[in-house]
Protein backbone atom coordinates (compact mmCIF):
# COMPACT_ATOMS: atom_id res chain seq x y z
CA UNK A 1 0.00 0.00 0.00
CA UNK A 2 3.02 2.48 0.91
CA UNK A 3 4.58 2.18 -2.33
CA UNK A 4 0.93 3.99 -4.02
CA UNK A 5 1.67 7.23 -2.09
CA UNK A 6 4.33 10.14 -2.69
CA UNK A 7 5.03 9.85 1.26
CA UNK A 8 4.88 6.83 3.87
CA UNK A 9 3.62 7.07 6.62
CA UNK A 10 6.64 7.39 8.67
CA UNK A 11 7.63 10.66 6.03
CA UNK A 12 4.93 11.75 6.61
CA UNK A 13 5.06 12.23 10.75
CA UNK A 14 8.57 13.01 10.29
CA UNK A 15 7.68 16.34 8.72
CA UNK A 16 4.55 17.21 10.79
CA UNK A 17 6.75 16.66 13.95
CA UNK A 18 9.26 19.60 13.39
CA UNK A 19 6.52 21.64 12.86
CA UNK A 20 5.85 22.84 17.02
CA UNK A 21 1.94 23.24 17.83
CA UNK A 22 2.55 22.64 21.47
CA UNK A 23 -0.70 23.86 23.46
CA UNK A 24 -0.85 26.05 26.45
CA UNK A 25 -2.99 25.34 28.58
CA UNK A 26 -3.13 28.87 30.85
CA UNK A 27 -3.53 30.69 27.18
CA UNK A 28 -7.30 31.81 27.20
CA UNK A 29 -6.65 32.63 23.19
CA UNK A 30 -8.25 30.05 20.78
CA UNK A 31 -6.24 28.19 19.12
CA UNK A 32 -4.41 28.35 22.70
CA UNK A 33 -0.88 28.96 20.41
CA UNK A 34 -1.38 30.49 17.27
CA UNK A 35 1.69 28.61 15.56
CA UNK A 36 -0.79 25.52 15.53
CA UNK A 37 -2.20 27.17 12.73
CA UNK A 38 1.47 26.64 10.89
CA UNK A 39 0.56 22.88 10.69
CA UNK A 40 -3.18 23.57 10.01
CA UNK A 41 -2.23 25.57 6.86
CA UNK A 42 0.21 22.52 5.66
CA UNK A 43 -2.59 19.73 5.90
CA UNK A 44 -4.70 22.47 3.52
CA UNK A 45 -2.49 22.33 0.68
CA UNK A 46 -1.05 18.55 1.25
CA UNK A 47 -5.28 17.86 1.36
CA UNK A 48 -5.97 20.49 -1.74
CA UNK A 49 -3.28 18.96 -3.64
CA UNK A 50 -4.73 15.19 -3.68
CA UNK A 51 -7.99 17.07 -5.11
CA UNK A 52 -9.74 17.59 -1.45
CA UNK A 53 -11.52 20.64 -3.16
CA UNK A 54 -13.18 22.11 -0.09
CA UNK A 55 -9.82 21.59 1.96
CA UNK A 56 -9.81 24.67 3.94
CA UNK A 57 -8.89 25.77 7.77
CA UNK A 58 -11.24 28.61 9.94
CA UNK A 59 -9.82 31.50 12.25
CA UNK A 60 -9.48 28.48 14.90
CA UNK A 61 -7.39 26.57 13.23
CA UNK A 62 -9.57 23.70 12.57
CA UNK A 63 -9.33 21.65 9.13
CA UNK A 64 -11.60 20.37 7.46
CA UNK A 65 -12.26 18.34 4.13
CA UNK A 66 -14.41 16.21 2.34
CA UNK A 67 -13.93 12.87 0.31
CA UNK A 68 -16.77 12.68 -1.99
CA UNK A 69 -18.95 9.16 -2.32
CA UNK A 70 -17.66 7.26 -5.19
CA UNK A 71 -20.75 4.83 -4.17
CA UNK A 72 -24.71 5.18 -5.96
CA UNK A 73 -26.21 3.74 -2.71
CA UNK A 74 -26.52 5.93 0.65
CA UNK A 75 -24.17 5.46 3.37
CA UNK A 76 -23.96 7.18 6.41
CA UNK A 77 -21.08 10.29 6.46
CA UNK A 78 -18.32 9.15 8.88
CA UNK A 79 -15.43 10.75 9.56
CA UNK A 80 -11.68 10.74 10.94
CA UNK A 81 -10.13 12.72 13.04
CA UNK A 82 -6.99 13.92 14.76
CA UNK A 83 -5.50 16.19 16.49
CA UNK A 84 -2.64 18.30 15.80
CA UNK A 85 -1.34 19.79 19.15
CA UNK A 86 1.25 18.40 21.10
CA UNK A 87 0.88 18.04 25.12
CA UNK A 88 2.31 20.98 27.40
CA UNK A 89 3.94 18.34 29.78
CA UNK A 90 7.11 18.17 27.38
CA UNK A 91 9.35 20.59 25.68
CA UNK A 92 7.90 20.18 21.56
CA UNK A 93 10.34 23.15 19.91
CA UNK A 94 12.85 21.71 17.62
CA UNK A 95 11.74 18.04 17.36
CA UNK A 96 14.17 16.24 15.55
CA UNK A 97 12.63 13.00 14.55
CA UNK A 98 14.94 9.98 14.53
CA UNK A 99 14.29 6.92 12.49
CA UNK A 100 15.68 3.67 13.56
CA UNK A 101 16.06 0.80 10.90
CA UNK A 102 15.30 -2.86 11.73
CA UNK A 103 15.45 -2.21 15.64
CA UNK A 104 17.64 -5.08 17.35
CA UNK A 105 15.84 -5.05 20.62
CA UNK A 106 17.88 -3.15 22.93
CA UNK A 107 18.37 -0.38 24.67
CA UNK A 108 18.05 2.88 22.74
CA UNK A 109 20.02 6.16 23.88
CA UNK A 110 19.08 8.92 23.07
CA UNK A 111 22.00 11.05 21.28
CA UNK A 112 21.18 14.56 22.56
CA UNK A 113 20.98 13.44 26.11
CA UNK A 114 22.96 9.98 27.05
CA UNK A 115 20.85 10.10 30.28
CA UNK A 116 17.88 8.82 28.64
CA UNK A 117 17.12 5.65 27.03
CA UNK A 118 14.41 4.00 25.86
CA UNK A 119 14.59 0.26 27.42
CA UNK A 120 13.10 -2.68 26.28
CA UNK A 121 12.72 -4.07 30.06
CA UNK A 122 10.75 -0.90 30.73
CA UNK A 123 8.69 -0.29 27.43
CA UNK A 124 8.17 -4.06 26.88
CA UNK A 125 5.62 -3.27 23.57
CA UNK A 126 9.20 -2.61 21.83
CA UNK A 127 10.07 -6.22 21.42
CA UNK A 128 7.43 -6.67 19.07
CA UNK A 129 9.30 -3.88 16.93
CA UNK A 130 12.68 -6.12 16.64
CA UNK A 131 13.51 -6.08 13.51
CA UNK A 132 11.27 -3.12 12.37
CA UNK A 133 11.59 0.56 11.97
CA UNK A 134 10.37 2.90 14.91
CA UNK A 135 10.36 6.92 15.34
CA UNK A 136 11.94 8.62 18.01
CA UNK A 137 12.91 12.00 19.09
CA UNK A 138 16.22 13.23 20.12
CA UNK A 139 16.26 13.35 23.54
CA UNK A 140 15.66 16.76 24.06
CA UNK A 141 11.78 17.08 23.39
CA UNK A 142 8.54 14.83 22.96
CA UNK A 143 8.13 13.46 19.36
CA UNK A 144 4.63 14.36 19.07
CA UNK A 145 3.30 10.85 17.90
CA UNK A 146 0.57 11.97 19.70
CA UNK A 147 -1.20 12.63 17.70
CA UNK A 148 0.77 13.50 14.49
CA UNK A 149 0.51 9.83 13.99
CA UNK A 150 -2.85 10.23 13.68
CA UNK A 151 -2.99 12.86 11.34
CA UNK A 152 -0.09 11.18 9.41
CA UNK A 153 -2.31 7.96 9.37
CA UNK A 154 -5.34 10.07 8.00
CA UNK A 155 -3.82 12.07 5.18
CA UNK A 156 -2.27 8.61 3.73
CA UNK A 157 -5.18 7.34 3.78
CA UNK A 158 -6.60 10.47 1.70
CA UNK A 159 -3.68 10.25 -0.81
CA UNK A 160 -3.89 6.29 -0.45
CA UNK A 161 -8.15 6.41 -1.72
CA UNK A 162 -7.13 9.61 -4.59
CA UNK A 163 -5.04 6.62 -6.06
CA UNK A 164 -7.18 3.54 -5.99
CA UNK A 165 -10.58 5.56 -6.81
CA UNK A 166 -12.48 2.01 -7.48
CA UNK A 167 -12.53 1.59 -3.72
CA UNK A 168 -15.82 1.79 -3.01
CA UNK A 169 -16.98 4.54 -0.02
CA UNK A 170 -19.69 6.87 0.70
CA UNK A 171 -19.03 10.38 1.90
CA UNK A 172 -15.66 10.89 4.09
CA UNK A 173 -15.10 13.79 5.89
CA UNK A 174 -11.07 14.72 7.21
CA UNK A 175 -11.00 16.61 10.48
CA UNK A 176 -7.94 18.21 12.39
CA UNK A 177 -8.48 19.96 15.42
CA UNK A 178 -6.28 22.27 17.50
CA UNK A 179 -6.02 22.12 21.84
CA UNK A 180 -6.88 18.52 22.24
CA UNK A 181 -4.07 18.21 24.80
CA UNK A 182 -5.75 21.24 27.08
CA UNK A 183 -9.33 19.85 26.69
CA UNK A 184 -10.57 22.74 24.52
CA UNK A 185 -10.31 20.74 21.35
CA UNK A 186 -13.85 20.67 20.51
CA UNK A 187 -14.90 24.31 21.87
CA UNK A 188 -15.14 25.83 18.56
CA UNK A 189 -15.66 23.06 16.24
CA UNK A 190 -18.70 23.66 14.01
CA UNK A 191 -20.36 20.05 13.30
CA UNK A 192 -22.98 21.78 11.33
CA UNK A 193 -20.28 22.73 8.49
CA UNK A 194 -18.48 19.26 8.96
CA UNK A 195 -21.88 17.43 8.40
CA UNK A 196 -20.63 13.48 9.87
CA UNK A 197 -23.13 11.67 11.04
CA UNK A 198 -20.08 8.96 13.15
CA UNK A 199 -16.84 9.41 13.39
CA UNK A 200 -13.26 7.36 14.76
CA UNK A 201 -10.06 9.32 16.22
CA UNK A 202 -6.63 8.42 15.29
CA UNK A 203 -5.42 8.59 19.02
CA UNK A 204 -4.69 5.17 20.31
CA UNK A 205 -1.44 3.18 21.29
CA UNK A 206 -0.77 -0.59 20.53
CA UNK A 207 -1.54 -2.53 17.45
CA UNK A 208 -5.14 -3.99 17.09
CA UNK A 209 -6.55 -1.85 20.26
CA UNK A 210 -9.90 0.03 20.00
CA UNK A 211 -11.10 2.39 22.26
CA UNK A 212 -14.59 3.02 22.73
CA UNK A 213 -14.33 3.76 26.92
CA UNK A 214 -12.57 7.14 28.47
CA UNK A 215 -12.63 8.58 31.66
CA UNK A 216 -15.49 10.93 32.81
CA UNK A 217 -13.57 13.71 33.79
CA UNK A 218 -14.16 17.55 35.88
CA UNK A 219 -11.79 20.15 37.15
CA UNK A 220 -12.48 21.15 41.07
CA UNK A 221 -10.67 24.29 42.65
CA UNK A 222 -10.32 24.24 46.11
CA UNK A 223 -10.33 28.51 47.06
CA UNK A 224 -8.47 29.37 50.00
CA UNK A 225 -9.02 33.20 51.83
CA UNK A 226 -6.55 33.49 54.30
CA UNK A 227 -5.89 36.49 56.83
CA UNK A 228 -3.00 38.75 55.87
CA UNK A 229 -0.93 40.77 58.12
CA UNK A 230 2.31 42.35 58.38
CA UNK A 231 4.79 39.49 59.03
CA UNK A 232 7.17 41.61 61.82
CA UNK A 233 3.23 42.31 63.36
CA UNK A 234 1.31 38.90 62.33
CA UNK A 235 1.17 37.10 65.81
CA UNK A 236 -2.22 35.69 66.46
CA UNK A 237 -3.56 37.48 62.98
CA UNK A 238 -2.10 35.93 60.25
CA UNK A 239 -3.43 32.87 58.38
CA UNK A 240 -1.06 32.25 55.48
CA UNK A 241 -3.07 30.65 53.11
CA UNK A 242 -0.25 28.91 51.00
CA UNK A 243 0.25 26.60 54.75
CA UNK A 244 -3.64 26.20 54.40
CA UNK A 245 -3.01 24.70 50.86
CA UNK A 246 0.32 22.89 51.78
CA UNK A 247 -1.87 20.81 54.44
CA UNK A 248 -4.77 19.86 52.46
CA UNK A 249 -1.97 18.35 50.32
CA UNK A 250 -0.62 16.86 52.71
CA UNK A 251 -4.12 15.15 53.84
CA UNK A 252 -4.65 14.04 50.65
CA UNK A 253 -4.66 9.59 49.81
CA UNK A 254 -1.40 8.39 49.28
CA UNK A 255 -2.78 4.73 49.02
CA UNK A 256 -5.75 5.15 46.97
CA UNK A 257 -7.19 8.00 44.68
CA UNK A 258 -3.96 8.61 43.62
CA UNK A 259 -2.63 8.86 39.44
CA UNK A 260 0.52 7.01 41.02
CA UNK A 261 -1.01 4.17 42.34
CA UNK A 262 -4.35 3.46 40.57
CA UNK A 263 -4.87 1.27 37.22
CA UNK A 264 -7.13 0.08 34.84
CA UNK A 265 -10.83 1.16 36.03
CA UNK A 266 -9.82 3.21 39.03
CA UNK A 267 -10.34 6.76 39.10
CA UNK A 268 -8.32 9.33 41.12
CA UNK A 269 -8.18 12.64 42.11
CA UNK A 270 -4.62 14.58 40.75
CA UNK A 271 -3.59 18.37 42.15
CA UNK A 272 -2.20 19.62 38.95
CA UNK A 273 -1.81 23.73 40.07
CA UNK A 274 -1.07 25.50 43.00
CA UNK A 275 -1.24 29.35 42.93
CA UNK A 276 -1.05 32.21 44.92
CA UNK A 277 -0.03 34.31 47.94
CA UNK A 278 -0.11 34.36 51.59
CA UNK A 279 -3.46 36.16 51.76
CA UNK A 280 -5.14 33.89 48.71
CA UNK A 281 -4.39 30.44 47.20
CA UNK A 282 -5.56 27.93 45.07
CA UNK A 283 -5.29 24.15 44.33
CA UNK A 284 -6.62 22.92 41.20
CA UNK A 285 -7.31 19.15 40.62
CA UNK A 286 -8.63 17.02 38.14
CA UNK A 287 -10.53 14.16 38.61
CA UNK A 288 -11.26 11.18 36.95
CA UNK A 289 -13.58 7.80 37.28
CA UNK A 290 -14.61 5.98 34.57
CA UNK A 291 -18.32 5.41 36.55
CA UNK A 292 -19.54 9.52 36.42
CA UNK A 293 -21.44 8.89 39.40
CA UNK A 294 -17.94 9.08 41.33
CA UNK A 295 -16.74 12.04 40.22
CA UNK A 296 -18.80 13.96 42.64
CA UNK A 297 -17.83 10.91 45.45
CA UNK A 298 -14.15 11.86 44.75
CA UNK A 299 -14.93 15.99 45.24
CA UNK A 300 -16.77 14.68 48.32
CA UNK A 301 -13.63 13.48 49.62
CA UNK A 302 -11.17 16.55 49.01
CA UNK A 303 -14.26 18.61 50.73
CA UNK A 304 -13.97 16.99 53.29
CA UNK A 305 -9.99 17.10 54.00
CA UNK A 306 -10.45 20.67 53.22
CA UNK A 307 -12.87 21.35 55.98
CA UNK A 308 -11.18 19.24 58.67
CA UNK A 309 -7.95 21.50 57.68
CA UNK A 310 -9.26 24.67 57.91
CA UNK A 311 -11.24 23.93 61.42
CA UNK A 312 -6.83 24.37 62.48
CA UNK A 313 -6.71 27.38 60.68
CA UNK A 314 -9.13 30.23 62.73
CA UNK A 315 -10.35 32.96 60.03
CA UNK A 316 -9.49 30.99 57.16
CA UNK A 317 -11.88 29.75 54.80
CA UNK A 318 -12.63 27.85 51.85
CA UNK A 319 -14.63 27.53 48.49
CA UNK A 320 -14.72 25.57 45.71
CA UNK A 321 -15.37 25.45 41.87
CA UNK A 322 -15.95 22.41 39.33
CA UNK A 323 -16.66 22.24 36.01
CA UNK A 324 -17.17 19.64 33.56
CA UNK A 325 -14.57 18.38 31.11
CA UNK A 326 -15.58 15.65 29.32
CA UNK A 327 -18.13 12.16 29.88
CA UNK A 328 -17.10 8.67 29.25
CA UNK A 329 -18.43 8.09 25.49
CA UNK A 330 -19.03 4.73 26.26
CA UNK A 331 -22.34 5.79 27.65
CA UNK A 332 -22.99 6.91 23.74
CA UNK A 333 -21.33 5.16 21.86
CA UNK A 334 -23.10 1.42 23.59
CA UNK A 335 -26.18 2.83 21.78
CA UNK A 336 -24.90 2.26 18.23
CA UNK A 337 -23.03 -0.62 18.24
CA UNK A 338 -22.47 -0.86 14.97
CA UNK A 339 -19.81 1.77 15.40
CA UNK A 340 -17.71 -1.51 17.01
CA UNK A 341 -18.97 -3.67 14.82
CA UNK A 342 -18.06 -2.61 11.91
CA UNK A 343 -14.30 -1.55 12.90
CA UNK A 344 -13.92 -5.14 14.49
CA UNK A 345 -14.40 -6.35 11.03
CA UNK A 346 -11.97 -3.95 9.07
CA UNK A 347 -9.50 -5.07 11.77
CA UNK A 348 -10.47 -8.64 11.30
CA UNK A 349 -10.52 -8.39 7.25
CA UNK A 350 -6.47 -6.90 8.05
CA UNK A 351 -5.84 -9.95 10.13
CA UNK A 352 -5.15 -8.64 13.35
CA UNK A 353 -6.27 -8.76 16.77
CA UNK A 354 -9.18 -6.40 17.78
CA UNK A 355 -8.60 -5.52 21.97
CA UNK A 356 -10.92 -3.59 23.15
CA UNK A 357 -9.88 -1.32 26.18
CA UNK A 358 -10.73 1.58 28.48
CA UNK A 359 -8.83 4.73 27.84
CA UNK A 360 -7.07 6.37 31.20
CA UNK A 361 -7.59 9.52 29.99
CA UNK A 362 -10.03 11.06 27.45
CA UNK A 363 -9.78 12.20 23.29
CA UNK A 364 -11.44 14.61 21.26
CA UNK A 365 -13.90 11.52 21.01
CA UNK A 366 -15.54 12.59 24.30
CA UNK A 367 -15.96 15.36 24.16
CA UNK A 368 -17.74 15.01 19.95
CA UNK A 369 -19.89 11.70 21.61
CA UNK A 370 -21.66 13.79 23.39
CA UNK A 371 -22.02 16.85 21.14
CA UNK A 372 -24.09 14.69 19.55
CA UNK A 373 -21.07 13.26 16.74
CA UNK A 374 -20.54 9.71 18.01
CA UNK A 375 -16.95 8.73 18.04
CA UNK A 376 -14.86 5.49 18.89
CA UNK A 377 -10.95 5.71 18.68
CA UNK A 378 -8.68 3.80 16.45
CA UNK A 379 -4.66 2.54 17.31
CA UNK A 380 -1.77 4.63 15.91
CA UNK A 381 1.12 3.00 17.76
CA UNK A 382 2.35 5.64 19.68
CA UNK A 383 4.13 4.83 22.71
CA UNK A 384 5.53 6.80 25.94
CA UNK A 385 3.57 9.82 24.86
CA UNK A 386 3.84 13.60 26.80
CA UNK A 387 7.88 12.21 27.33
CA UNK A 388 11.25 12.43 25.97
CA UNK A 389 10.97 8.53 25.52
CA UNK A 390 7.75 9.03 23.24
CA UNK A 391 7.93 6.36 20.25
CA UNK A 392 5.95 4.85 17.62
CA UNK A 393 6.68 1.44 15.59
CA UNK A 394 6.38 2.50 11.55
CA UNK A 395 4.38 -0.58 11.15
CA UNK A 396 1.47 0.24 13.50
CA UNK A 397 1.13 3.26 11.38
CA UNK A 398 0.67 1.39 7.97
CA UNK A 399 -1.17 -1.38 9.80
CA UNK A 400 -3.65 1.67 10.59
CA UNK A 401 -3.62 2.86 7.87
CA UNK A 402 -4.45 -0.50 6.67
CA UNK A 403 -7.28 -0.71 8.90
CA UNK A 404 -9.26 2.76 7.71
CA UNK A 405 -9.21 1.17 3.68
CA UNK A 406 -11.27 -1.39 5.01
CA UNK A 407 -13.00 0.44 7.22
CA UNK A 408 -14.82 2.71 4.50
CA UNK A 409 -15.63 -0.40 2.50
CA UNK A 410 -16.80 -2.31 5.52
CA UNK A 411 -19.48 1.20 6.01
CA UNK A 412 -19.88 1.00 2.28
CA UNK A 413 -21.35 -2.11 2.26
CA UNK A 414 -23.12 -2.66 5.65
CA UNK A 415 -24.00 0.87 5.79
CA UNK A 416 -27.35 1.51 4.26
CA UNK A 417 -29.51 0.42 6.21
CA UNK A 418 -28.38 3.15 8.93
CA UNK A 419 -30.02 6.03 6.64
CA UNK A 420 -32.73 6.89 7.73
Amino acid sequence: MQGLTQYSVAERLMRYVQIDTQSDPLSSSFPSTQKQKELSQLLVQELKNLQVVDAHTDEHGYVYGTIPANTAQPVPVICFCAHIDTAPDCCGTNVKPLLHKLYNGKPITLPDDANISIDPEEFPYLKQHIGKDIITASGLTLLGADDKAGVAIIMNLVEYLFHQPRIPHGTIKILFTPDEEVGRGTNYLDLQKLGADYAYTLDGGELGTFEDETFSANAFTVHIEGVIAHPGYAKGKLVNALKVAAAILNQLPKDILAPEVTEKKQGFVHPVRVEGLAEKASIEFIIRDFETAQLGEHQACIKQIAHQVIQQYPGATISFTEEEQYRNMKEIIDQYPFISSFAEEAYTKCGLPFIKEPIRGGTDGSRLSFMGLPCANIFTGMQAIHSKREWVGVSDMERAVDVLVQLVQVWEEKGANLVK
